[in-house]
């Protein structure tokens, strides 16, 4: 089984609206899971901005 989610385990409480079943669902989720975290643009997104339909924000610089 693939389950893909651009949100954070941390944010799993928000999208099922409660964190008690958040955090009992990853539990058994990924209890014998290989978690692969990816970097970087979609490819839907890389073609919206090559399309020039959004625009990504860089972070600004720290001082």
């Amino acid at each position: 089984m693939i389950l893909t989610s651009n949100q954070s385990f941390g944010a799993w409480g928000e999208v099922f609206g409660d964190r008690v079943l958040a955090t009992a669902i990853l539990d058994r989720v990924l209890h014998h899971a290989i978690t692969i975290n990816i970097r970087g643009h979609s490819y839907r997104l890389k073609e919206k901005l090559k399309a020039g339909l959004v625009r990504v924000e860089e972070p600004s610089p720290t001082t």
